[in-house]
């Protein structure tokens, strides 16, 4: 993670512990560096599912990638409001200019209103039982997800509205920049 700088483009993939990769995204440009995670930027980027279906995101987005958490945090722009969209995964590597994780299917869905919500339980049911997810590993998970929220009733700097549109205002500077070279 040393060699990256301020406005490289990286790809995202995100797998499953069975090692397929569930899905990508083509593009995610560096915005800021911390001791502890790396924010990114992207918007209209393309996405790839599983089963070789492709569709473009709706609003920017600013992307939070942890080095230690076993979690990930999109704060999606939208004309309603700051929406968060947190992933419970493995704390992200990148390897060959792409950010890789393991997803393990609990979401938690943050609303403009405050509000938020578990998602996907029963998937994550489903998959620890045909994935073999062992006692330990269930137990790292739930407690992501518990930090996770503790984090966003903290307040936390990556769940601040402010925060995360000066991330974009730079976002859409850097790729004005990169699209004139």
């Amino acid at each position: 993670m040393n060699e990256l700088k301020i406005g490289d483009k990286l790809e995202i993939q995100c797998y499953k512990h069975d090692g397929r990769v569930y899905n990508a995204w083509n593009e995610a440009v560096l915005l800021e560096v911390h001791k502890d995670y790396l924010v990114f930027g992207n918007s209209d980027t393309l996405v790839t599912e599983v089963n070789g279906s492709k569709w473009k995101t709706k609003e920017p987005a600013i992307l939070y990638f942890f080095k230690e958490e076993w979690f990930n945090i999109i704060a999606q722009l939208k004309e309603t409001g700051i929406s968060y969209y947190c992933n419970i995964a493995t704390p992200a590597i990148i390897e060959d200019k792409t950010i890789k994780y393991i997803d393990y299917d609990l979401d938690l869905r943050i609303f403009p209103t405050g509000e938020f919500k578990i998602l996907d339980k029963l998937e994550y049911q489903r998959h620890k039982r045909e994935m073999q997810y062992n006692d330990k590993l269930d137990n790292v998970i739930h407690l992501g997800l518990n930090r996770l929220i503790e984090r966003y009733k903290n307040k936390e700097i990556m769940f601040s509205a402010h925060k995360n549109l000066e991330y974009y205002e730079k976002y859409k500077e850097l790729t004005e920049i990169s699209e004139e070279k």
